[in-house]
């Protein structure tokens, strides 16, 4: 009676390695010559392909009932995500990979205040001191206090990421009785139909030229770092606690932060890296709060 099904070792180390994926996507984006949204909409069409192929692979198919029950959350949800990537994307061109994924990570912090309100869940006020001191961070981060070198044109995209990604946060909250893959397969879909208009318009009468390497990276961006990235992501976290799951969601930031000083040389002053201490050490102690009881 031994046997074991399920290795919690290895369910974190799936969960990890997704983590570890998407903190590395700005700086590949870096080396790809295409406008950021064609590179979003493209994470967004080939993620939900391999998504799909990986179920039918398994000899699994959506569950077209859950996916209607919950089909507007799921629209509305997947719209905010092709809107984070429009946002997040553009902030990583716009300033540095480190600055634009920390501001992006403000948003669960934001979920603190915002949840109160959308889903009428009670304000913990604990974790009010997390929010005061991330948002210090930021503002350590943008350098308007002396240099943490932000460029505010990105600082404000990344902010418009986090406020899109809470909306995301919001809307999961909500769903009901659907599994993760589906739910992944419907919000990368409608991501990229979201998109599409934008990159069409913003495009327009522009002609598009990649190289090799760029296609290459792109294919990565969209099979990888998306579609493989989701499977390891959702079976990873399964058998993982909420608290383990969200703490280590954090090291999402923390790569971006490494990636941009290690291999992109891009600078950051001690304010800046003071601000990012910040940001993750606020988030992280955040998640470690527990929920006051209902009830008494």
């Amino acid at each position: 009676m031994e046997h074991q099904s399920v290795s919690p070792g290895r369910e974190r180390l799936k969960y990890i390695t997704a983590v570890v994926l998407y903190g590395t996507i700005g700086m590949f984006l870096r080396f790809v010559s295409l406008p950021s949204e064609v590179v979003a909409m493209s994470r967004g069409i080939l993620g939900s392909g391999f998504i799909w192929l990986w179920l039918r692979l398994r000899g699994d198919r959506p569950d077209g009932a859950a996916i209607r029950r919950n089909l507007r959350l799921l629209l509305f949800s997947g719209f905010m995500l092709g809107l984070n990537w429009i946002f997040l994307f553009a902030a990583y061109t716009a300033t540095t990979v480190a600055i634009a994924s920390l501001c992006n990570y403000m948003a669960p912090l934001i979920v603190v205040l915002a949840a109160p309100l959308a889903l009428g869940e009670r304000l913990n006020m604990k974790k009010l001191p997390c929010v005061a001191v991330a948002l210090l961070g930021i503002v350590l981060v943008s350098g308007v206090l002396g240099g943490g070198g932000g460029n505010p044109a990105g600082i404000a995209l990344g902010l418009a990421a986090a406020a899109c990604f809470v909306g995301i946060v919001l809307c999961n909250r909500k769903l009901r009785d659907i599994r993760a893959m589906d739910r992944a397969l419907v919000q990368l879909a409608v991501s990229a139909l979201t998109i599409l208009p934008y990159a069409l318009i913003h495009n327009r009468g522009i002609p598009l030229q990649a190289d090799l390497p760029s296609l290459l990276i792109l294919l990565m961006l969209g099979l990888v770092h998306t579609g493989v990235a989701y499977c390891l992501y959702f079976s990873g976290m399964a058998s993982l606690s909420v608290q383990t799951v969200a703490v280590l969601g954090y090291l999402e930031p923390v790569v971006s932060v490494l990636c941009s000083a290690l291999f992109l040389r891009e600078a950051m002053t001690p304010a800046g890296w003071l601000g990012a201490c910040l940001i993750v050490g606020a988030a992280v102690a955040c998640e470690l709060i527990p929920e006051p009881q209902r009830g008494g």
